[in-house]
């Protein structure tokens, strides 16, 4: 495993919150990161770590392999994958998504 790689599985699995995005929780640089943002802090959510891709090419492409999914954002949750803004948002709209910061 590469030292990427091992860097975004120690923090996938030692952060509860984390969101892999473009930009940062302040300046999203994306929509699709800004409303992942605001999906988030909607579920009450606000300690979200963020990780912003365009800091680092291979982080950008690290977590594209680690979760074999395309697109940033990237939501992890107790060491979870469990989707981009679209996922998100569709879990959010049923309740699932709010459910999971209740445990």
């Amino acid at each position: 495993m590469s030292d990427v790689q091992t860097w975004i599985k120690d923090t996938v699995t030692n952060t509860p919150v984390v969101l892999f995005m473009k930009g940062t929780a302040q300046f999203p640089q994306c929509g699709f990161s800004g409303r992942a943002i605001q999906i988030l802090k909607a579920c009450g959510v606000d300690n979200i770590a963020t990780v912003n891709v365009l800091e680092d090419p291979e982080v950008r492409q690290g977590i594209k392999d680690f979760s074999n999914w395309p697109t940033v954002p990237q939501l992890y949750v107790n060491g979870e994958f469990i989707g981009g803004s679209d996922i998100m948002n569709e879990m959010y709209e049923s309740g699932e998504l709010q459910a999971m910061f209740k445990k």
